[in-house]
């Protein structure tokens, strides 16, 4: 097996602001894994959160060194190999992970959904609002309508919440969620919001509080009628069991999860816990959205839009149809690049 990668930068159509910052791109790798020809494509990506860079994930990458291994279907070992060359890097994992069983599925003429034996449900995915004047939010809920998006999921954590929350859904009356990237500023706040959003329909609160204030997001999961998920108190299967009972769910990301074959995991296990999932991404291009979309029917909601959010997506073969994310090849992730 040969491994090569490569940077890129994602051009975001808008800022993307949330409660902690705004930025207008996405530096991400693209990694290709290639075995007897075959070529699996990957994808790194890292928003500030993490703390990597490309030079960082390229810097992992050129660690990994695969001839001790005979070909890709040693999947366990492989991964768990990667996992042990340093601590973190989940971004950099999460690309060599998609881009392995980018790979196996190829060379299995199979997708990632049936690699992993996930019966076919359809799910809609949800259109996220960045943080901005209200006015700009409802121009981009727009945009977002006109390409198809069924459900939005507003981002919030703002002095201006309550206008951003009057603005939107005088104009929407359709599927939503909430999105606080830990902002609000206390749990008597968060439960008047709760109860406010209840009202008009919201079907998830995301994050309400900073990742290690467990306590109040376990006082307010207690009392919310509205789930309440877990986005960046989680990042891998090993952080589930200590923040399985402050929420009611969990947000499953490659990026954050190192990849595929441990959001699996980690999927079944919130399920064994009696928790909500929703499958998420970050500011992803084609490829790794692609790749957990294959994970979607596992999930209660679906927030993968990335790409939707990007000027210059360096694949191509993931479509919007009917609210639904569909790949056009048969094999693998499903897509190409352009």
């Amino acid at each position: 097996m040969k491994l090569q990668f490569s940077p890129f930068d994602l051009q975001l159509i808008h800022p993307f602001t949330v409660s902690v910052y705004s930025r207008t791109t996405t530096p991400i790798v693209i990694l290709k894994l290639e075995h007897e020809g075959v070529v699996g494509l990957g994808e790194a990506s890292m928003p500030p959160y993490l703390g990597e860079t490309q030079q960082s994930v390229m810097e992992f990458l050129a660690k990994i060194d695969l001839e001790h291994f005979k070909d890709p279907f040693q999947s366990e070992e492989i991964l768990a190999y990667v996992d042990s060359l340093a601590e973190g890097n989940y971004a950099a994992k999460a690309g060599f992970d998609i881009a392995l069983h980018d790979l196996i599925g190829k060379l299995r003429n199979v997708s990632i959904r049936e690699l992993f034996e996930i019966p076919f449900t359809p799910k809609k995915t949800s259109f996220t609002i960045g943080i901005d004047t209200p006015e700009l939010m409802v121009q981009k809920a727009e945009e977002g309508i006109a390409m198809g998006f069924e459900i939005l999921k507003i981002k919030l954590g703002t002095d201006y919440d309550q206008q951003i929350i009057d603005k939107l859904l005088g104009r929407w009356s359709g599927p939503f969620s909430v999105d606080a990237n830990q902002g609000l500023k206390s749990k008597e706040i968060a439960l008047e919001m709760t109860q406010q959003l209840q009202e008009r329909g919201v079907l998830f609160i995301e994050q309400p509080f900073h990742f290690e204030n467990l306590k109040d997001s376990a006082w307010l999961s207690e009392r919310s009628s509205v789930p309440i998920i877990a986005d960046e108190s989680i990042k891998r299967l090993s952080d589930l069991e200590k923040i399985k009972n402050s929420f009611n769910g969990i947000n499953v990301k490659l990026m954050k999860s190192t990849g595929i074959a441990e959001a699996y995991k980690m999927i079944k296990t919130a399920r064994n816990y009696g928790l909500k999932i929703v499958t998420g991404c970050m500011a992803e291009s084609s490829c790794a959205v692609g790749a957990m979309s294959h994970l979607s029917s596992l999930a209660d909601w679906v927030d993968l839009d990335g790409p939707f959010l990007m000027k210059n997506d360096p694949f191509e073969g993931l479509k919007l149809k009917e609210g639904m994310l569909k790949v056009n090849g048969p094999s693998g992730i499903g897509i190409d690049l352009k």
